[in-house]
């Protein structure tokens, strides 16, 4: 298992909460010192820059678009004070906070994006199960995916999700679903990670909609950590699906979460569940 990859899924998903470098090498199961040696190596940033990169992006991204209160947006990126948030903003970006909510613009910034995962092909996949899914209606966080971002967002959805989740009125048990839905031809599409509901009546408005109709699916258990299911999903789509006489339907696919994974570590497994017809 690449220890870089799971990092990244964990500092991803992470993000607003409190992280140290012995934090991360935990989850990746490694020493500090193997846990700096591998993430330099794998993304050419040692591990907490990265962190520190991440935090001050997002919170320049916030001020971009008017974030009015710099303090709470320094206690989110893990500085004591508006002090010691400005001097490290300044130092990384060469400009005040101030400076670029009154800009109303981060795009001259060097920001950090999210580092994609690896996408690379498995070398074989365990066959899947086909069942079919009763109608679904979820409910949850969504954010476009494009062939740009890679899905690099999706880490810190899960967080947004779980701070918010008891926030989803008529949740139906625990089951967590990431719905992939929306496709257009260049490749981009919509997820989100959200709960199964009764209804949408009470919903409030910021949380997105999905309706998943009645489909038969082929279903495959990723049982790696969290990190590696892009390969899973790469080698699902184009290897497994091209050789299997079968078709894609045109349904949202979705990844199924039960109690067995663990979102604090990424470990339990999951299942991914992909539309297909004849």
């Amino acid at each position: 298992m690449n220890p870089a990859q799971k990092a990244l899924w964990y500092i991803e998903s992470h993000l607003a909460a409190p992280l140290t470098l012995d934090d991360v090498a935990a989850i990746a199961g490694v020493s500090r010192f193997h846990m700096v040696r591998a993430f330099a190596a794998a993304t050419g940033h040692s591990v907490m820059r990265y962190v520190r990169a991440r935090r001050l992006t997002r919170a320049a991204q916030a001020l971009a678009v008017g974030a009015p209160d710099i303090l709470s947006l320094a206690l989110d990126a893990g500085y004591s004070s508006h002090e010691a948030f400005t001097r490290a903003f300044r130092e990384h970006f060469g400009v005040t906070p101030e400076t670029v909510r009154a800009a109303t613009c981060a795009t001259r910034l060097k920001l950090q994006e999210p580092i994609v995962m690896d996408s690379t092909l498995l070398d074989s996949i365990k066959p899947p199960r086909f069942a079919t899914s009763k109608p679904l209606l979820i409910a949850g966080i969504a954010e476009r995916c494009t062939l740009e971002n890679g899905g690099a967002g999706v880490p810190n959805q899960w967080q947004q999700y779980h701070q918010n989740v008891d926030r989803i009125p008529a949740r139906i048990g625990s089951i967590a679903y990431g719905v992939c839905c929306n496709g257009d031809d260049a490749g981009n599409f919509d997820y989100v990670a959200g709960v199964e509901v009764a209804d949408f009546a009470d919903l409030p408005r910021e949380f997105a909609r999905v309706r998943i109709p009645e489909q038969k699916y082929a279903v495959f258990t990723h049982s790696e950590h969290i990190s590696t299911i892009r390969r899973t999903v790469h080698t699902i789509w184009n290897h497994w699906l091209p050789i299997s006489g079968m078709k894609a339907a045109d349904a949202p696919s979705f990844e199924r979460y039960d109690e067995k994974f663990d979102p604090l570590t990424g470990n339990g497994g999951l299942e991914i569940w992909i539309p297909v017809r004849e």
